[in-house]
């Protein structure tokens, strides 16, 4: 049987994750089967919070939103309600931004939408 050297192979493998590890505290950047299950960890971490992500800013923009509306004399429900009736189509990334930044564009937003 012939010899197979695995050197060139194994030691990349090692080294794409011992990369993927930088910055690990300890033996889990330096040493590869700890750093092996922390690159695992992280990433199920990575992915999960991918998607947390969207949930954490949508709510942080209704957030916004609602104290922005009460200051004009309605809530959140009910301005994404007659929003929608009023069929004014802008997202709550927008509206959001709109609240914190431009108060005035909101305030004739709230008002366009609650005159219909």
């Amino acid at each position: 049987m012939v010899r197979v050297k695995r050197g060139n192979v194994a030691r990349k493998r090692r080294k794409k994750l011992l990369g993927r590890a930088k910055g690990f505290r300890g033996s889990l950047s330096k040493l590869f089967r700890p750093s092996k299950q922390a690159v695992i960890r992280a990433m199920a971490y990575a992915t999960r919070d991918r998607r947390a992500r969207k949930r954490e800013f949508r709510s942080l923009w209704i957030t916004r939103i609602n104290a922005r509306a009460r200051e004009f004399g309605t809530t959140y429900s009910k301005l994404i309600n007659s929003l929608k009736i009023s069929k004014i189509a802008i997202d709550r990334k927008m509206l959001a931004y709109l609240a914190v930044a431009d108060q005035e564009t909101f305030k004739k937003i709230v008002e366009q939408a609650n005159t219909k």
